[in-house]
């Protein structure tokens, strides 16, 4: 066995932080000795679930010394073959001395990278991420790409769909279009809207509708664009959701709108959910997805072009069941929790043979 210690500073709950927990809880599961730092009162840890030994660590900002010194502590006291941190906060407060755990920085995104050096390997979810890392000086023997894993998602009763189309104020016959994700400018929303604006309000004598689910700074911004395209009746903003499976479930089409997007967590959450996925061509979505088979690729921030492949996609039902099957597979399979934990397993063995 192989323990592990596995630290994230983030407060709130995203992508990032839904698949830090489902990893913890997966080397759990897997019989591994693990567990979890997060903030105090952060959204984490009451994800973790009571099984998990969690420790509170404040992570208040990168110079934050109380925490670093509180990190050092919990590596000597629990003695961790693994220490893993996830994004900037975390790597860069985790500073280990001596021939202690192997830190292995995850990262998932094109970040800055002058506090990620003093980790012993990283990890990149995508081959765009660990090109990245080598072509900023770090050692290539030392970079590895695993990706992130979704598991596949239980179908929702028709109950409760239809109590969910009414929480939203979804009318029983609309046909939905659905998107998730922070209320930001990368991700992309405007163009959706303007996409959706391109639509007509009804196809095959139902109306059509659009349920977005996420919080963020561009919320009020995002609702006046949705009043001044005349979309107000039948845009749905969801906010943000704990359990998002209604709103992928609820989706006849899930659309990543992104602008820029490293991986892109919701296309695999939205194949684990069994729906067909349009998205822009980020760098994430080139990676995961084969085009016009696991999904449709738009180019980003073409709203006319998203229109076009989403009012293509909408007539033809028998290319959204194979587009979603196909996209289910993939999920289950590469991207599966089975394998990225050996995976990881696998990697974890590997450093504490040559690092140790």
């Amino acid at each position: 066995m192989i323990s592990s210690l596995h630290i994230i500073g983030s407060g709130g709950f995203g992508g990032a932080e839904r698949f830090f927990v489902r990893l913890v809880q997966a080397l759990h599961e897997a019989g591994q000795p693990v567990a979890a730092v997060s903030r105090p009162g952060g959204m984490v840890a009451p994800e973790l679930g009571a099984e998990i030994e969690h420790h509170g660590v404040p992570l208040r900002n990168v110079l934050d010394l109380p925490s670093r010194w509180a990190i050092r502590r919990l590596a000597r006291e629990l003695r961790p073959d693994i220490v893993q941190t996830y994004m900037g906060r975390a790597t860069r407060l985790t500073r280990l001395k001596g021939r202690g755990p192997v830190h292995i920085a995850r990262l998932g995104g094109f970040y800055k990278l002058d506090g990620y050096r003093h980790a012993d390997a990283w990890v990149g979810n995508t081959t765009a991420i660990c090109d990245y890392l080598r072509e900023g000086g770090f050692p290539a023997d030392r970079v590895f790409h695993i990706h992130n894993f979704v598991d596949i998602a239980p179908p929702l009763a028709e109950t409760e769909l239809a109590a969910a189309r009414a929480h939203f104020g979804i009318p029983a016959d609309a046909r939905v279009i659905a998107g998730v994700g922070r209320l930001v400018e990368k991700k992309g929303f405007q163009d959706l809207l303007d996409a959706f604006a391109r639509l007509p309000a009804e196809l095959g004598e139902r109306p059509l509708h659009l349920l977005i689910a996420g919080d963020g700074p561009l919320a009020e911004s995002l609702g006046e664009q949705t009043r001044a395209l005349g979309l107000a009746s039948r845009v749905h903003w969801a906010g943000w959701q704990r359990d998002p499976a209604p709103v992928y479930q609820l989706a006849e089409i899930f659309v990543c709108p992104s602008r820029h997007e490293p991986l892109g967590n919701v296309i695999l959450e939205a194949w684990s959910h069994g729906r067909p996925v349009l998205s822009t061509a980020s760098h994430g979505a080139l990676e995961l997805i084969t085009p016009d088979e696991s999904g449709v690729l738009v180019p980003c921030e073409d709203p006319p072009r998203m229109a076009e492949a989403l009012r293509t996609l909408l007539a033809d039902e028998p290319a959204r069941r194979q587009i979603a099957s196909a996209g289910r597979a993939v999920a289950g399979g590469r991207y599966g929790r089975a394998s990225v934990v050996e995976s990881y397993l696998s990697l974890y063995d590997e450093l504490l043979r040559r690092l140790r």
